[in-house]
C-alpha cells in the first residue's frame, strides 16, 4: 500500500512538473527583461493594447451563448433518449462524435461556402437579412453555431456519464406521480442530480471557446484567441504575457463555475 501511494505521488509530481515548469518559464520570460531586471511592463502593456477588452468580452459572450445553446439542446435530448429510445444511443453517439473526425479546416470551409452561397442566391428573400445578421462582427452568431457543433462530443460524454449514474426513470416517475409536468420534472428532479455533469460540460465548452482559433480566424472574426495571435507577431514578451493572462483568466472562470456549482441550499430547520 505504501509503495502504491509512493508511485501515485511520483506520478502526480511528474505531471505537476510537466505543466508547471513551462508555465513558470513563460512567467520568468515576461518578467525578466535583459538590462532592466524584473519588470511588469509586459503585463501593463496588455491593458493599453488595442482590442484587448473588446476581444476578451466577445469571447466571454460567445462562451456564455454556446454553453446555453448546447445545454438547452443536449440535456432534453439526452434525457428523452435515455427514457424513451435507448436503442438510438449508438446513433446519437456517432453523430455527436463526428466533429472529432472532421478537420476544423474542412468544417470552416463548409461554413464559408454556405455563407457565400446564401447572399448570392437569397438576396431577394427574407433569409438574406438572416445571413447578414449571423455575421455581425459585434456578436457573430455563426461562431456560436460552429462552437455548438464542435462542443457536441465533449458535452455528450459529460452528460452521458452523469445520466449513467442517476436513475432518471425513477426520478421522473416520482415527479410525475406528484403532479409535475414533464418540464417541471426535468428542472426540479433531474437537473439537480446532474449538477456535476452540467458543470463538466460547461468547463469543456468554456475552454473550447476561449482557445479556439481556426474557425474564427478563417471566418474573419477576432475573439480573444485570434487577438493573441495577432499581437504575438509584434512583441514576443507581450504575446507570452497575454497567453499567461488568458490561462489565468480561464482558470479563474473555471473556479467561479466550480464554486457556483458547489453551492448547496441550506437545509431548513424545522
Amino acid at each position: 500500500m505504501a509503495r502504491l501511494n509512493l508511485w501515485r505521488w511520483a506520478v502526480l509530481g511528474l505531471a505537476g512538473l510537466y505543466f508547471l515548469v513551462p508555465l513558470a518559464a513563460s512567467v520568468v520570460f515576461t518578467l525578466d527583461v535583459p538590462g532592466q531586471g524584473v519588470t511588469l511592463d509586459a503585463y501593463t502593456q496588455i491593458f493599453s493594447t488595442g482590442g484587448f477588452g473588446s476581444s476578451l468580452l466577445l469571447s466571454l459572450e460567445l462562451a456564455a451563448a454556446t454553453i446555453a445553446v448546447v445545454l438547452l439542446l443536449m440535456v432534453p435530448a439526452m434525457v428523452a433518449l435515455r427514457l424513451g429510445s435507448p436503442r438510438l444511443r449508438p446513433v446519437v453517439e456517432v453523430v455527436c462524435s463526428l466533429p472529432l473526425v472532421v478537420p476544423p479546416i474542412a468544417f470552416v470551409a463548409g461554413i464559408g461556402t454556405v455563407l457565400k452561397w446564401g447572399p448570392e442566391h437569397l438576396s431577394r428573400t427574407p433569409l438574406f437579412q438572416t445571413f447578414v445578421a449571423i455575421q455581425d462582427p459585434d456578436f457573430p452568431v455563426v461562431l456560436v453555431l460552429a462552437y455548438v457543433v464542435m462542443a457536441l462530443p465533449f458535452v455528450y460524454r459529460a452528460l452521458d456519464a452523469g445520466l449513467r449514474s442517476v436513475d432518471v426513470g425513477t426520478l421522473v416517475e416520482a415527479a410525475r406521480s406528484c403532479g409535475a409536468g414533464w418540464p417541471q420534472a426535468l428542472i426540479r428532479a433531474v437537473l439537480p442530480n446532474l449538477r456535476g455533469a452540467l458543470l463538466n460540460a460547461s468547463f469543456l465548452t468554456l475552454a473550447l471557446v476561449l482557445g479556439e482559433f481556426t474557425v474564427a480566424q478563417l471566418l474573419g472574426f477576432q475573439p480573444f484567441a485570434v487577438w493573441i495571435v495577432n499581437v504575438s507577431g509584434s512583441q514576443a514578451q507581450l504575446s507570452v504575457a497575454v497567453s499567461v493572462l488568458s490561462l489565468l483568466v480561464t482558470w479563474a472562470l473555471l473556479l467561479v463555475l466550480a464554486g457556483f456549482g458547489g453551492r448547496t441550499r441550506p437545509t431548513p430547520r424545522g
